[in-house]
């Protein structure tokens, strides 16, 4: 009889101590309780970074959305989204705060939609990383005057716009590159006032191809480096417009009405650091005495001029790059172009040259 008690009593400690290593176990395996994030309501429900719009593909981090006939910012793009590619599509409005949580978002395209005035307001202003915003090809009237501080690059061309003032600049001091080609500014005082992009103390590159200006706008910031003005009516340099542009490199006027005589004679010489100089299609009846000694490349095809004098080119030491073609050329002094030492790129073709 002891004997058997004693059986039992070691019968009922091993299981005890079974249940107490099970126990033991499961304490290990169970997880902590954890906290449920609370998202704040936005107006698209929170997606994983991993989720992709039915209208969209995704690449990392890239979302492109061109091209799908959409009229509206596509329904749960990915907050972590670097670049949003929305070209080609009938996006009319942008709602108010809808891009504010897309804390990472550098790059949006928003290319020839229908985007308005009243359609964009305050929806740029709180996107805290936008560097490049292009809005080229909508049918604005005016600079949007909300945007972000962290803007670099701003494309405007082909839109409705017709004037402009410096509050539109006041929020993107750090702005590298402008594109305004293809509107309808001028150099009114309302249109286009004196002094208008001075709030652009980095602008490096300003292009406003294909406007209706008649001269070249004053108060250019001292940094650009790129001046593009192809296809406006402008006549004359006004006296002082390139004073103080030392860093200019690259100026195209051409396609402009440009005369010999609206090229002032010292209106270029503060440009001591240009090097590509586009002239072509003027109206120009000489080749243009007074340029920089700096220039590298002249194009001076598509004018009037009948004759290239001896000396003309004597202080141009630097240029690689000369056009002459469709002009009215039918003489060129002997030696003319022997002052240009490391030339090796003219062009004299469609002219009326003869033999002597």
């Amino acid at each position: 009889m002891r004997s058997t008690k004693i059986n039992r009593s070691s019968k009922n400690k091993t299981i005890t101590n079974s249940k107490e290593k099970k126990r033991k176990k499961d304490n290990k395996t169970q997880k902590p309780s954890e906290k449920k994030k609370v998202i704040k309501p936005t107006h698209f429900p929170y997606f994983k970074d991993n989720y992709c719009p039915p209208e969209c593909a995704c690449y990392g981090r890239v979302v492109q959305c061109s091209d799908k006939g959409v009229d509206k910012v596509p329904y749960g793009i990915p907050y972590n989204a670097r670049y949003i590619l929305l070209m080609n599509n009938h996006i009319n409005s942008i709602q108010q705060d809808l891009l504010n949580e897309y804390v990472t978002l550098e790059f949006l395209v928003l290319s020839n939609n229908r985007l308005t005035d009243g359609a964009i307001e305050r929806a740029f202003e709180g996107v805290p990383a936008l560097k490049r915003l292009y809005l080229d090809n909508n049918v604005l009237d005016s600079v949007p005057t909300d945007l972000p501080v962290s803007l670099e690059e701003l494309r405007l061309d082909n839109n409705r716009l017709s004037v402009m003032s410096e509050a539109a600049w006041a929020r993107c001091p750090g702005l590298l590159v402008l594109s305004l080609s293809y509107n309808s500014i001028g150099n009114g005082s309302e249109s286009l006032p004196n002094a208008v992009f001075s709030p652009l103390s980095k602008l490096r590159t300003l292009n406003m191809d294909h406007n209706q200006l008649t001269l070249v706008p004053l108060g250019l910031p001292l940094s650009i480096k790129e001046l593009y003005l192809k296809g406006n009516l402008i006549e004359q340099f006004r006296g002082g417009a390139f004073n103080g542009i030392s860093e200019l490199v690259v100026l195209d006027m051409s396609s402009n009405r440009l005369t010999n005589k609206g090229l002032l004679r010292d209106s270029l010489l503060n440009a001591t650091h240009l090097e590509s100089l586009n002239l072509e299609g003027n109206k120009l009846k000489q080749v243009p005495r007074h340029l920089p000694r700096s220039l590298k490349t002249l194009n001076l095809e598509g004018n009037l001029i009948s004759s290239i004098k001896k000396a003309v080119f004597r202080t141009l030491k630097n240029l690689e790059h000369l056009g002459l073609a469709r002009n009215k050329i039918f003489k060129v002094a002997p030696g003319a172009f022997r002052t240009l030492p490391v030339l090796h790129q003219l062009d004299l073709c469609h002219n009326t040259l003869r033999q002597n």
